[in-house]
């Protein structure tokens, strides 16, 4: 009888502890959950104030031809940086808005459309493809080394990035934006 009692203390000591630890994982995930976003997030924009702004940091690259641009090429004009790929829901979803907007504001607002281009599930010809078959007209820039998503932290796609004239970020929207928030941060950039 002691040893059937001392086994059950044990295993109930062993399905606290058991039990304590899945809540504190499943805590910590819900955080680093509630931390990022994935490509189904909807609408975050997040504004810096004047004494907050950082320099958009700078990277190259190619436009649909083959030649090498930088962001930082684009300064004296606000920017609208997007990060995609044909093979995102989210991203194909906002594309008609950014068409738009493209139409609306494109002589006052450089739109950099940039394609997360691997080379394996996302090339150069399947994105200039998927463009072309919408018929979109906003400027495309293929990311084939990666260095834009890396200098941007880029680990869920779409992400909209707003840049001002002097090349200051603004704003930033993770996940598929709706035509009143891609307008919403259009406005923080020419206001």
């Amino acid at each position: 009888m002691p040893n059937k009692i001392k086994f059950l203390i044990a295993l109930i000591i062993f399905a606290v502890i058991m039990g304590t630890v899945a809540i504190i994982i499943t805590q910590h995930l819900n955080s680093e959950n509630s931390d990022s976003t994935s490509s189904d997030t909807t609408d975050t924009t997040d504004t810096t104030t004047d004494e907050q702004k950082d320099m958009a940091p700078d990277f190259e690259m190619t436009d649909k031809d083959g030649n090498k641009i930088k962001l930082s090429d684009m300064r004296g004009k606000p920017v609208v940086l997007n990060f995609w790929a044909s093979w995102c829901g989210p991203c194909k979803s906002e594309m008609p808005d950014f068409e738009e907007a493209y139409k609306e504001y494109g002589d006052d607002i450089t739109f950099m459309i940039v394609n997360l281009t691997d080379g394996k599930n996302e090339t150069v010809d399947t994105a200039q493809d998927f463009i072309d078959s919408q018929g979109y007209t906003f400027p495309v820039y293929f990311d084939t080394d990666s260095k834009g998503a890396a200098a941007y932290g880029v680990s869920s796609i779409p992400v909209t990035y707003f840049i001002d004239a002097e090349g200051y970020l603004v704003a930033y929207g993770r996940g598929a934006l709706n035509s009143e928030t891609l307008k919403s941060g259009i406005d923080m950039l020419i206001n």
